[in-house]
């Protein structure tokens, strides 16, 4: 926080006040959706999932079992900005994170409008428009899927509808800690629970008897220091015991051949009795591109690549001798 400060100061001549706010990864994910949230503007989320559990409205009800909800924003006045082919682009923009679509009420005046009204009870309609505050002008924007997709579709329209409104105050840095994220989350794809991190962070010390038993519930020593939507830098404090780390692999489904084959010289390293430590590191480029107030990170590397991952300075990738090749013990298929 102090080298932030410091530099902050003198590239910028702008005072950070330290310590900075802590905000831990589920208050993110259910306030912004994302586990670097943009705090310089609202459109927080709604959860709706409750309200609709037993709606004949399948879109809402059939989302509403563990690791699926229904969620919105609501943008109030600024509804007045979006003529209805808007609402349909916003569509379109959604599906472009995987959404399935986007439901939306709006309100004006005091009069609703929407496609999805007449699916709805009186007493559900209410419900969202009551939890979403403002009932004389709003624009309810949902969406109903699993929760990864429901997340991230939320979060980008955040972004996008607050930059359409031109609402973003560039001159302010809005830091926060983001804490207590989740050691390991459940992978469909390979059918077993998977490092969210990395399989060396540390768990918290009251979390490790949940390893075997509920392992979804068990949160990380890692934490992210996030601003204005970019994640400047992130660390954990390290596991330094290596009973605790052969617990963790197993948590992770890794089998005692595989530990030993990939991992099996941390694990004797750990047994010489390594010190508990940890660390943080910052991305210098994320910094820099905070600093000159640009989005495109590519804009401050002084060699970026192409989108053809050449480099124009070094002309790399280039060809190979005969001799690298042959010391590297390399044979390409054709050539001897």
């Amino acid at each position: 926080e102090r080298l932030l400060q410091a530099v902050f100061k003198e590239v910028k001549d702008i005072d950070l006040e330290i310590p900075f706010p802590r905000m831990t990864f589920h208050e993110a994910m259910e306030r912004f959706g994302s586990d670097k949230p943009d705090l310089r503007f609202g459109f927080e989320l709604i959860d709706f999932t409750d309200l609709v559990k037993t709606s004949e409205f399948r879109v809402f009800s059939g989302n509403t079992d563990e690791g699926s909800s229904v969620r919105g924003i609501a943008i109030g006045d600024y509804q007045e900005e979006l003529s209805r082919r808007d609402v349909d682009d916003l569509e379109t923009f959604a599906k472009g994170y995987g959404a399935k679509g986007l439901a939306w009420i709006r309100v004006k005046d005091g009069e609703i409008n929407s496609p999805i009204a007449k699916f709805l009870s009186d007493e559900e309609l209410n419900g969202i428009l009551e939890k979403s505050g403002n009932l004389e002008n709003n624009l309810i924007l949902i969406i109903a899927d699993k929760n990864n997709i429901v997340f991230e579709t939320l979060a980008g329209l955040r972004g996008h509808l607050a930059r359409k409104f031109d609402i973003i105050d560039r001159e302010e840095y809005n830091f926060t800690w983001i804490v207590d994220f989740p050691l390991l989350e459940y992978s469909e794809e390979d059918d077993r629970y998977v490092a969210a991190h990395h399989p060396f962070t540390s768990p918290r010390e009251e979390d490790i008897d949940l390893l075997a038993t509920e392992p979804e519930k068990v949160i990380a020593r890692a934490y992210d220091i996030v601003c204005n939507g970019e994640e400047l830098g992130g660390g954990s404090i390290r596991i330094h015991d290596p009973q605790l780390q052969m617990e963790v692999f197993k948590a992770l489904k890794i089998s005692e051949e595989e530990i030993e084959e990939k991992f099996g010289f941390l694990v004797e390293a750990l047994s010489y009795g390594t010190p508990p430590h940890g660390g943080l590191a910052y991305g210098l480029d994320r910094l820099v591109m905070e600093l000159c107030q640009t989005e495109n990170i590519r804009d401050v590397i002084a060699f970026p690549k192409t989108q053809s991952a050449q480099d124009l300075l070094t002309k790399a990738p280039s060809s190979v001798s005969e001799t690298q090749l042959e010391e590297l013990q390399i044979q390409i298929d054709g050539r001897e």
